[in-house]
């Protein structure tokens, strides 16, 4: 098996909105997005594997020293061996890969987050970073890109931990700030005991409000000469933000069940957003 063939597998096996919205890059980007992707599944898979934290965090370690590896020219792992060229030909910067293992390596403790400053964090070091990493990829002219990306990340991030949240409480992880918790007079058990309280529903609702604002910031951030150049980002965007207002649509009753977009929608949503994107440009172009 190449090491693109790995990725690709990696990659399609997960089921990801992620995976939908690569299918419209030209073969270079789409091959180092993919190979990113795979990365980002790797270490993640070990945060997520029943097994003793402490044989996680030498398998994290070891990701880390592979990733110096690949920047001295020796990868070893077939994710690694893809983004040889990748690193090289959209400037991939070594410490971004690191954040994202600093980032799982938080999902190692038991999970709690003071504040929304610690969520924050945490997100930008999962989801921020990996938006960073896809801009350059994707392509960009105006440095302000960058901020939409980081954005975007957290957007993204946000909802996965809305819709999560159920999964979460069986791991005994809660991504939801602590000191919110208290402002809405929800404790952590009432959540692990999965009891869908009046104020457990109004707390859930601030939160996807604010992901619903965090999509706004990033767009507005997001300068209208690169937009079609970011399209992918714009593509996963839309499916998540579909899989939010579904959430609402169903009351946000994410401490019953999860909410899942099936394939066929979200290829529809990507083909919908890829000719909204297209002719936006299209008018910008002629402008």
């Amino acid at each position: 098996m190449t090491p693109e063939q790995y990725c690709q597998n990696k990659t399609a096996k997960s089921g990801s909105s992620f995976y939908y919205s690569f299918l419209f890059l030209p073969k270079t980007k789409r091959l180092a997005i993919t190979a990113l992707y795979a990365f980002c599944r790797e270490v993640d898979d070990i945060a997520d594997a029943e097994m003793d934290n402490n044989i996680k965090l030498v398998k994290l370690e070891w990701w880390r020293s592979e990733i110096e590896s690949l920047f001295n020219g020796s990868a070893n792992h077939l994710v690694t061996k893809a983004l040889t060229s990748p690193i090289k030909n959209f400037n991939l910067e070594k410490k971004y890969f690191l954040e994202i293992i600093d980032g799982m390596e938080m999902d190692l403790e038991k999970v709690r987050f003071a504040n929304f400053e610690e969520l924050n964090l945490y997100c930008y070091r999962v989801a921020g970073v990996v938006g960073l990493l896809s801009a350059n990829i994707f392509g960009y002219n105006d440095p302000k890109t960058l901020e939409y990306a980081k954005k975007l990340g957290l957007a993204l991030q946000l909802t996965h931990i809305i819709r999560d949240v159920y999964e979460d409480s069986l791991r005994d992880r809660l991504y939801l700030p602590l000191d919110e918790l208290e402002n809405f007079g929800v404790t952590e058990s009432q959540i692990f005991k999965r009891e869908n309280s009046e104020a457990f529903h109004k707390l859930i609702s601030f939160h996807a409000e604010r992901a619903h604002q965090c999509y706004r910031d990033a767009f507005a951030a997001l300068p209208i000469q690169d937009r079609y150049n970011q399209k992918t980002g714009t593509i996963m965007a839309a499916i998540y933000e579909n899989t939010l207002n579904e959430m609402e649509s169903d009351q946000l009753q994410v401490l019953k069940h999860k909410i899942v977009i099936p394939p066929f929608r979200k290829i529809i949503i990507a083909l919908k957003t890829l000719f909204k994107e297209w002719w936006s440009y299209r008018k910008y172009k002629t402008a």
